[in-house]
């Protein structure tokens, strides 16, 4: 009797979840699933704006399960299927519902491929945890795509950018390039190596702090500027590494030629 009761025990203590860092991770999907509905009524800038909370929420719960020691085999898998909704069902449906409609089957496509490229991203970083080198992403990861997709409509409402004649196609362009980017096998930063701990000059400080004005003057331009940048920055980084690999051609002897 003891010794079932015992097993009991043992067994409620493997089912039970920690309650704290899976919040977050339920508030991130709550966010994302947020935004969906808000789409579907034609509220694209408060469903852009929910999927970025919903980026600040996935952020959260990985740190407060490391400060509060409660990681979890079970956070790991439910974070991933929220952030396959929030930064990949999310972005596809609220660009197919703002512009890309208007294509027809190649707008559902391309919203398609950019949904099945964020499964395939998070698969590969599922397999590849605890192997892969820190410092770099292979691809970009799937909240930096959706913060193209989704910081192009926060952009467009606030600087009166949604009549512009050509930006279901700016819509097409963007949701594509971030889906393939997902999946593309170059080096991003991960941004791993920074240490806030670290001492800083104290004209790094002023950077910053000219930064957070900025941020507070215009959130939507400087957040869809700096993940442009980032999302560029693999490509840029890729193509001078292939420059520099790239063997010089032989210098031909003029007076021989001639």
């Amino acid at each position: 009797m003891i010794v079932q009761k015992e097993t009991q025990k043992r067994s409620l203590r493997q089912q039970s979840i920690y309650l704290l860092p899976n919040l977050f991770t339920l508030s991130a999907l709550f966010a994302g699933f947020y935004g969906v509905v808000q789409a579907m009524n034609g509220h694209f800038k408060i469903a852009a704006v929910a999927v970025f909370i919903a980026m600040i929420l996935d952020g959260l719960d990985g740190r407060v399960a490391r400060l509060t020691h409660s990681q979890s085999e079970f956070g790991a898998q439910l974070d991933s299927l929220s952030d396959m909704v929030s930064f990949g069902v999310a972005p596809a449906l609220i660009s197919y519902t703002w512009m890309l409609h208007d294509f027809g089957k190649l707008g559902w496509s391309v919203a398609f491929i950019y949904c099945a490229c964020a499964a395939l991203r998070l698969a590969l970083f599922n397999t590849m945890i605890g192997t892969a080198d820190k410092r770099w992403f292979i691809g970009i990861p799937s909240p930096t795509a959706a913060a193209l997709v989704t910081g192009l409509v926060w952009i467009s409402y606030d600087n009166k950018l949604v009549n512009f004649t050509y930006m279901p196609y700016v819509c097409l362009f963007i949701t594509a390039f971030a889906g393939i980017s997902m999946v593309v096998q170059i080096k991003f930063w991960s941004f791993k190596e920074i240490n806030i701990r670290r001492k800083v000059p104290f004209f790094g400080m002023l950077i910053v702090l000219a930064a957070l004005i900025a941020l507070m003057w215009s959130p939507s331009f400087m957040l869809f500027g700096f993940f442009v940048l980032y999302s560029l920055s693999g490509y840029v980084l890729a193509a001078m590494h292939y420059l520099k690999k790239s063997p010089t051609p032989p210098s031909q002897d003029t007076d021989a030629a001639q």
